[in-house]
């Protein structure tokens, strides 16, 4: 085989391509295609001598010019995740960085929501509207996230029962969505983490008020 820079343009291709099976990470995964992308698609060309005519029916190629702009599309939707998943704080709302990952549902009055010991596969954002935590005497209204403890907790089942009190617009996420952005950027994780925690130690602080008061 004669061996050229052409030659080694495809054999770079088809490394980087195996490489990027190895990556753990979606970004160095998706950095990885797309250069393989660029590659493949240069040694086709100049492999054929720009013979555009026998181009359009190469498999190689037909593939790595479809393959080239879904992962562009992916690595910016991925960069654009990390950018909010960084810059979010306390002050910042669920709604400007994890609403577009979710789905709008509405509920009506009176609807249970999910019953306690029921499995958690997903969690809810309140758009609007009035939820109560049966057995709590607590509600939760607009901005809130809920149902986020039973999706991580080990039993993967929840931990209350909720009722819709007034007519409710909820936003969903399944556990699947939810894990596939964490592959995307494990920063999530702290944020769930954080909200945990918070949601946590506000029931000791309202189980301690309610000791008080016996």
């Amino acid at each position: 085989m004669h061996f050229d820079i052409i030659t080694f343009i495809g054999l770079l291709g088809g490394a980087l391509y195996l490489a990027s099976h190895f990556m753990r990470g979606m970004v160095p995964l998706r950095v990885l295609s797309l250069c393989s992308n660029v590659a493949l698609i240069v040694y086709s060309v100049f492999h054929l001598k720009f013979d555009f005519a026998q181009l359009i029916v190469l498999p190689e190629f037909l593939l790595n010019v479809i393959l080239l702009p879904m992962n562009a599309k992916r690595l910016v939707e991925i960069l654009r995740l990390t950018k909010q998943i960084e810059e979010v704080t306390e002050r910042s709302p669920v709604s400007e960085w994890l609403l577009p990952h979710m789905h709008l549902h509405k509920h009506h009055a009176g609807e249970v929501l999910f019953r306690e010991g029921d499995k958690a596969d997903e969690i809810y954002y309140v758009a609007s509207g009035t939820l109560r935590l049966e057995g709590i005497g607590a509600t939760l209204g607009a901005g809130e996230l809920i149902g986020e403890i039973g999706l991580f907790s080990p039993d993967r089942a929840r931990t209350v029962t909720i009722v819709c009190e007034t007519d409710c617009e909820l936003y969903q996420m399944t556990d699947e969505q939810i894990y596939r952005l964490y592959y995307q950027n494990p920063k999530l994780g702290f944020f769930f983490m954080k909200l945990i925690v918070e949601r946590l130690l506000a029931d000791v602080k309202r189980h301690k008020l309610a000791a008080e008061l016996v």
